[in-house]
């Protein structure tokens, strides 16, 4: 199978595109309600003076129809960087082209190059055919561990405190 796609990183003027890519990601896990960002704040966050995450972008017949957008963490554990890879995302239909599994591989590869320990993310426990697909790559999805969040005025009133 000929790859007719191109895999690159996100650059300037790629914000609206990956925008409605999120927004798209959104609908399908029936989170628009929680969509509150917007082009041009993601613009600064990865393209300003102090990037707060990375994004990789897929082109297919001159439209970016996929992106996988992570960040660097850290384990204290293995005394080694990590990356976390926020969301990942491919068109539904432009599913079933190898999209996905490429992109994942390429965020790997960025991972390996630069010595992290590990690459980690996030699924829905509802999302069997995401969670299928992870463990075909190899992946262990991690049962006992729980995300804990604080946002909002949570955030605020426990910075406070």
């Amino acid at each position: 199978m000929t790859q007719d796609f191109l895999i690159r990183p996100a650059r300037p003027g790629d914000e609206h595109a990956i925008f409605e890519l999120i927004y798209a990601l959104a609908e399908y896990e029936r989170l628009t309600h929680l969509v509150t960002g917007s082009a041009e704040k993601l613009a600064t966050h990865l393209f300003g003076a102090r990037p707060a995450a990375e994004a990789l972008v897929v082109e297919s017949a001159g439209q970016i129809v996929a992106f996988a957008l992570f960040f660097g963490n850290y384990s204290t554990f293995l005394t080694q960087p990590g990356l976390y890879l926020e969301d990942i995302f491919v068109l539904p239909e432009q599913r079933g082209r190898g999209i996905g599994k490429a992109l994942l591989k390429a965020v790997a590869r960025v991972a390996a190059e630069r010595n992290c320990a590990r690459l980690e993310w996030s699924v829905l426990d509802w999302n069997s055919s995401a969670i299928a697909f992870y463990e075909k790559l190899g992946a262990s999805v991690m049962p006992d561990w729980r995300i804990c969040r604080v946002t909002g005025a949570e955030l605020v009133k426990l910075a406070r405190e």
